[in-house]
């Protein structure tokens, strides 16, 4: 984990404008839509195919690596740590691409980490104040245990089906708190998310087992953190469950043209 001032500090310092996520706003708006279904899907062989955009994706990543989050205030920093790993996400699979999962893309650098089959996770992709992270790192180790808002998990996206939308355009300080609530009701309203089942039952994402911890820690937690998003018939049916009968995620790629 990088090492950060204090918050107090860091409000004295006024708020960067930003001036990067218009270039990132662009090739979100140029491959990336939400279809009919309500998945995200990227258009990855088109923009693997454009050079220039390629070009743009590792420009916008190399400005936003000579920021100083640490002297950002929160929801400045928030911002620019979940763009910077759907940045880096992105990169990563369209460097590999063609890809039926990003699972399929191993670690790398990280000697005997059993992680490192895994998926990408764990390999070093950018120095951000003298450290180099991962995208572990940046979700894990930075995020989380900074931020303690279980909205991150709907913030970061990691190229698969069942995770949380890819947002449409970059993340932004002033909007953060209404556009991770619209992210999160999203989510949590679409079946990946939650879904009711025949006898009463609630399959969630396993999204909410993998990091209980960060919903409330049990099965009323989960419940609990739903019902604040959920829409009826789901909210009505929240207040009577008790426990989650089973979760699912699926790993595939959210390819607008899967292989």
């Amino acid at each position: 984990m990088i090492r950060r001032r204090s918050l107090a500090a860091a409000l004295l310092i006024p708020a960067a404008a930003g001036a990067a996520e218009p270039g990132l706003d662009a090739l979100l708006a140029r491959y990336a839509a939400t279809p009919a279904d309500g998945v995200t899907r990227v258009a990855y062989a088109r923009w693997k195919a454009n050079a220039a955009d390629m070009a743009a994706l590792d420009a916008w990543i190399a400005e936003a690596a000579t920021r100083r989050p640490s002297a950002m205030p929160r929801q400045e920093a928030f911002a620019f740590w979940a763009n910077l790993y759907n940045a880096l996400t992105l990169k990563v699979v369209l460097e590999r691409y063609p890809v039926r999962s990003i699972k399929e893309i191993r670690s790398t650098g990280v000697g005997l980490d059993p992680r490192q089959f895994l998926g990408p996770w764990r390999t070093r992709l950018v120095t951000i104040e003298g450290a180099r992270l991962s995208l572990d790192d940046i979700e894990h180790g930075t995020m989380r245990p900074t931020f303690r808002d279980p909205r991150v998990h709907y913030a970061v996206n990691c190229a698969s089906i069942g995770c949380p939308n890819l947002p449409l355009r970059a993340w932004r300080a002033a909007s953060l708190e209404a556009d991770l609530d619209a992210a999160a009701r999203a989510f949590v309203n679409h079946p990946r998310g939650a879904a009711l089942l025949p006898g009463g039952g609630l399959r969630v994402s396993s999204i909410y087992r993998w990091f209980r911890e960060d919903f409330g820690g049990d099965d009323a937690g989960v419940i609990t953190h739903l019902a604040r998003y959920a829409a009826p018939p789901l909210a009505g049916a929240l207040r009577n469950l008790t426990r989650v009968t089973e979760d699912a995620y699926d790993w595939a790629l959210n390819d607008a043209t899967p292989n």
